[in-house]
């Protein structure tokens, strides 16, 4: 699942405009409109649009995020602040009606408060890992996330997967077994991590789809962010509360300055929100074929981008594992999806 409820600095120079308010207010106002006249005939281009506002966001994001852990190497509270500036945005879109704010009783709460909690467990340790190895391969590691979704589905759920489902993931295991062998970056703790975050997101989705409500995607994902939020603070403030005070901060303002960080963390943390609810916004618009596919070109392109921007040197097996378990995930990704359209021709 790309992300509930239906998932990683001088980046002012890089990036150009980023940095500019209007140009994120644009982008906001841009997907929470609704097409109109021109747009209306030709619906292509709008999901043309979110596709590439997927794209671009989760990119930045992962650069922009492990800029930050360069020099700040505190994943725990960075994760806090994701979640945080999220929540902010969230109510400020429900001041102005943007969408307007679903109503939520007891009930939806409970169901909810599970793929909340897996939610930010998953998004916590992700960022563990996100901050101790190379982008390239947290993302490679978590490629895995499709085979403990059919674990799951089989053993969890007592429902039958199909044998070329299991056959596909072969070349996903081989290929993540073959970058983590040589990854120079590898250590443990971000192995590990990414490991929990795959099994964390896997139940996220089998409570999901316990939790479906007649609420729309936006406020469902705006409810599940304030749990989530909720959840994160007090292991960020225990684990890591006493680093911070003592020279946590003291030592990043050192660093960049203190404009910098905190410009740094509010537009990691708007980006992180906003390209987690295009996702979103993306899967109503595709089929589930269109959007497998699209998911998985948008780990290439984070993978491409982050070797790139950071020039993390990787070992030829590496390179090869990393495009072996991609290219798995997709034909998994295409079985998948097929094998869900046959189901529902069969049943309409």
């Amino acid at each position: 699942m790309p992300a509930p409820p239906a998932a990683t600095n001088n980046h002012s120079d890089r990036w150009g405009s980023l940095d500019n308010p209007l140009f994120h207010w644009s982008v906001i106002c841009l997907w929470e409109a609704k097409p109109a006249g021109f747009l209306e005939k030709y619906p292509a281009l709008i999901t043309g649009f979110f596709f590439f506002m997927w794209y671009f966001l989760n990119v930045i994001f992962n650069i922009l995020n492990k800029k930050i852990y360069n020099y700040f190497p505190y994943p725990y509270f960075v994760s806090v602040i994701h979640l945080l500036v999220g929540v902010v945005y969230c109510l400020v879109s429900w001041t102005v009606g943007l969408p307007k704010r679903a109503p939520i009783n007891s009930t939806l709460l409970k169901l909810l408060f599970p793929v909340a909690l897996c939610h930010a467990l998953g998004h916590v340790t992700s960022n563990v890992s996100f901050a101790t190895v190379a982008v390239s391969f947290a993302h490679t590691i978590k490629a895995l996330e499709p085979f403990f979704n059919a674990a799951a589905t089989q053993f969890v759920l007592g429902q039958q997967v199909p044998l070329p489902l299991w056959l596909s993931l072969a070349p996903v295991v081989l290929g993540v077994s073959m970058a983590s062998l040589t990854e120079l970056s590898f250590n443990w703790t971000g192995f590990i991590n990414a490991m929990i975050s795959n099994i964390s997101f896997t139940y996220r989705s089998i409570y999901s789809k316990k939790a479906m409500t007649d609420m729309d995607s936006t406020n469902v994902y705006a409810y599940i962010s304030i749990i989530a939020l909720i959840v994160c603070i007090p292991p960020a403030v225990i684990i890591e509360g006493p680093q911070l005070l003592q020279h946590g901060f003291n030592d990043a303002i050192a660093k960049v300055g203190l404009t910098k960080f905190v410009s740094d963390l509010f537009f990691v943390g708007l980006f992180y929100h906003l390209y987690n609810q295009v996702a979103t916004n993306t899967l109503e618009r595709v089929a589930p074929l269109t959007h497998a596919v699209g998911n998985v070109l948008k780990r290439v392109f984070v993978i491409g981008f982050s070797i790139i921007v950071f020039g993390n040197r990787i070992t030829t097996q590496t390179g090869i594992g990393t495009c072996i378990a991609i290219a798995g995930v997709a034909i998994y990704s295409y079985i998948k999806a097929k094998i869900e359209e046959e189901k529902r021709a069969k049943s309409a």
